[in-house]
């Protein structure tokens, strides 16, 4: 056999074999890419992702405003090294340790669960956010939010039960006004809450009643010594819950986490306003959102605004946090615009519909 022949087969030989050991080779990695984006506006699955009830609604006039998601490999995916390095390799795709998605103290489960209650959440905070951008009344009041297993509260107190006052002092909605009256408190002394119970309190929301004294019931806990410095507990996690003015309900399967709390929001600011808020355009976007309309950084934000530029969307609205890693590899054709709260997404839609794009406040790379 000529010695150039056998070269190029040894070669060819050495490639395959280090081919079938990049399939065979498992690596501690998962990958992320560009997931489906929705309308906020629109239907999704038959149904509209937005149903408002109680309120009279504006139909959008052919505008967007959609939410986007990452698509995340499974939490039992065993990635291979061929697999690994062909993400590295790809522009909308990104490849991260097994443990960023699913971390070793948690069951891909627990994981779900904790997306799905992020989710939750965010739907909350957009509905109140959105809703005092429009000057629409919300109550908000103190919530038991969580109970230790194991706490004296277990089984007493549950999550979603209003707490109005301890030891007869009046509650308002900071939740940290309930950590104080219990630590007023020596460990083992006797602590009482007033609370409505969540079926009560959540049969008064449906209804739009207001709570009152006469909702709530009495109960006695022992508190006990907190394991890290010693204060007094009675075992809970005390939140902010909200009674809205009717009703609005967010419909969309299979999507966790709390990115979406921006569009949910202005996609309930254009459905209780006359008008068209996007102007017709096709915007997209991402964002946590909290109570006060303060918008915070996601993860997988490149797969984000692929995702959105692939479905058509010409802006993008950007947490400021993320700014800076997203222009570095911006789509061609979309206009990142940098967010930091509710007003200023408002404000940005208002220079959109006028056509006064070049005074948007756009990302810009480090």
């Amino acid at each position: 056999m000529p010695r150039r022949t056998a070269t190029m087969l040894a070669s060819m030989l050495v490639l395959i074999a280090l081919l079938c050991a990049g399939v065979l080779i498992k690596v501690p990695y998962a990958e992320m890419s560009p997931g489906p984006t929705v309308n906020t506006l629109g239907d999704h699955g038959g149904e509209p992702v937005l149903n408002i009830k109680g309120h009279k609604t504006y139909e959008p006039s052919g505008g967007h405003l959609n939410m986007t998601t990452v698509r995340v490999t499974s939490a039992d995916y065993k990635m291979n090294l061929v697999s690994a390095v062909s993400g590295w390799l790809k522009h909308d795709s990104a490849v991260v340790p097994h443990k960023t998605l699913y971390p070793d103290d948690k069951s891909a489960e627990e994981v779900d669960e904790q997306n799905a209650e992020e989710f939750s959440a965010s739907q909350e905070s957009a509905k109140v956010a959105a809703l005092r951008e429009i000057d629409a009344p919300v109550t908000a009041h103190t919530i038991v939010s969580s109970v230790v297993k194991g706490g004296p509260s277990e089984g007493e107190l549950h999550a979603g039960d209003v707490v109005r006052a301890v030891d007869g002092k009046r509650v308002g909605e900071d939740p940290q006004e309930v950590a104080d009256l219990v630590t007023e408190h020596e460990p083992g002394e006797r602590v009482t809450f007033s609370v409505v119970p969540k079926s009560k309190a959540d049969a008064a929301a449906k209804a739009h009643r207001k709570l009152t004294d006469r909702d709530a019931r009495e109960i006695t806990l022992r508190t006990e010594k907190a394991p890290e410095d010693g204060r007094a507990i009675v075992g809970i996690q005390p939140g902010v819950g909200h009674t809205f003015p009717f009703d609005i309900d967010i419909k969309l399967a299979d999507v966790g986490g709390p990115s979406a709390g921006l569009m949910f929001a202005l996609g309930i600011v254009d459905k209780l306003t006359p008008g068209d808020l996007t102007g017709g355009q096709f915007i997209a976007g991402t964002g946590t959102i909290d109570d006060k309309g303060e918008v915070g950084p996601i993860g997988g934000i490149q797969m984000k605004t692929v995702a959105a530029r692939a479905q058509g969307a010409k802006f993008f609205f950007t947490p400021e946090g993320n700014c800076a890693s997203a222009a570095k590899d911006k789509p061609d054709g979309l206009t990142l615009v940098k967010t930091g709260t509710m007003d200023e997404a408002m404000d940005a839609l208002g220079k959109i519909r006028k056509g006064d794009t070049g005074a948007l406040r756009e990302c810009e790379a480090n």
